[in-house]
């Protein structure tokens, strides 16, 4: 006697569907639309856009990417927190070229509201540089971040960032010892939340 046949779960009509929107700092846009199974499980995960799927402005926006993180959902909506800015992997290789200095520096710093984050600064030269020089603007960007980043909210300090603010800064201050071709932050990530929810930015 052959047996019935179980009626096979549809999983697609199991989940459902929910509007996910941007922090305050880009005044809660939505970003995404994501199928969810749980609005639980759903906390935790991660939206990666670009700052043109957001500000839809200069197409070239499109080489920062923007990652958020689901914090909270209720009904058919979710919220975010800002978790991690980086220049796309094409963007950076189109920025290096030959006979040019390539100088990183890496700093962690902490928002007024107890937010902190872990910036990596990129700044390409015109020409070579000699050790001292590159140590030189290593430390002219740490005091423009130091005297800068810990005066803003997180809010200010996500558009200061995705705005270019935080580059123009630096750039000027190296205007007064030296021209670079490029000042940017490579990367920007949030390490501790103020609520130090250390679990939610490790999922």
């Amino acid at each position: 006697m052959a047996r019935r046949k179980g009626r096979v779960k549809d999983k697609w009509r199991e989940k459902k569907w929910v509007t996910v929107s941007a922090p305050d700092s880009f005044n809660n846009v939505p970003i995404a639309y994501v199928p969810i199974t749980d609005d639980e499980n759903a906390v935790g995960r991660v939206l990666e856009v670009t700052l043109y799927d957001i500000l839809k402005g200069d197409p070239s926006q499109h080489q920062y990417k923007i990652y958020f993180q689901i914090n909270k959902v209720e009904d058919d909506k979710a919220t975010t927190i800002f978790k991690r800015y980086e220049y796309s992997k094409e963007f950076l290789r189109s920025l290096v070229r030959r006979g040019s200095s390539k100088i990183n520096f890496i700093i962690d710093i902490k928002t007024k509201d107890g937010y902190v984050f872990r910036i990596k600064i990129l700044a390409l030269t015109h020409r070579q540089l000699n050790t001292s020089r590159k140590h030189a603007l290593r430390l002219i960007a740490r005091d423009v971040i130091n005297n800068t980043v810990p005066q803003m909210t997180i809010d200010q300090f996500v558009q200061a960032t995705c705005y270019s603010k935080i580059n123009s800064d630096i750039m000027a201050a190296f205007k007064k010892v030296i021209r670079v071709r490029h000042v940017g932050l490579e990367k920007v990530k949030l390490i501790r939340t103020a609520e130090k929810e250390i679990a939610l930015l490790e999922a």
